[in-house]
């Protein structure tokens, strides 16, 4: 069986995921131009900053904030945001973003954009977005 585009763009999504250097979720994403590859991000701390992964901790995690909460208190910076800071502008006009998450128990996470990755994902152009529902299912929105 040959997978569909959304399909296979998702899957690439979910190894992306794999780079996480969260300890609650891992998400990956992936811009995609006239089904090319643009530009891919996970969610993990900024350059240079110790990863939650390597040091064993979380303070939202410790302090049991609930996920969508408290975001000021997180040093992770969100697959979106990295795979729109690693993509040249040009090239996200009217692409697609796709987003994969998993939960720390590697259950699916929906992954709906926050509200800021939200007008990050706007301010870049990107017209699509695609990502995994909480049941593993594809959700799709045209004309972000």
């Amino acid at each position: 069986m040959r997978l569909d585009w959304d399909n296979y763009f998702i899957e690439i999504a979910k190894v992306v995921s794999l780079r996480s250097t969260c300890l609650r979720r891992r998400y990956g994403a992936l811009i995609v131009k006239d089904r090319v590859i643009v530009s891919t991000g996970y969610n993990g701390s900024p350059r240079g900053v110790e990863n939650c992964i390597d040091i064993q901790k979380c303070k939202r995690k410790e302090l049991n904030i609930p996920s969508g909460e408290r975001y000021e208190l997180c040093e992770a910076v969100h697959a979106e945001q990295n795979a729109i800071i690693n993509g040249s502008p040009e090239r996200m006009k009217d692409a697609a973003i796709y987003i994969a998450g998993f939960e720390e128990n590697g259950n699916f996470a929906d992954g709906a954009p926050c509200k800021l990755c939200n007008r990050m994902i706007r301010n870049a152009q990107i017209k699509e977005v695609v990502y995994l529902g909480n049941g593993g299912n594809i959700v799709k929105i045209n004309n972000f």
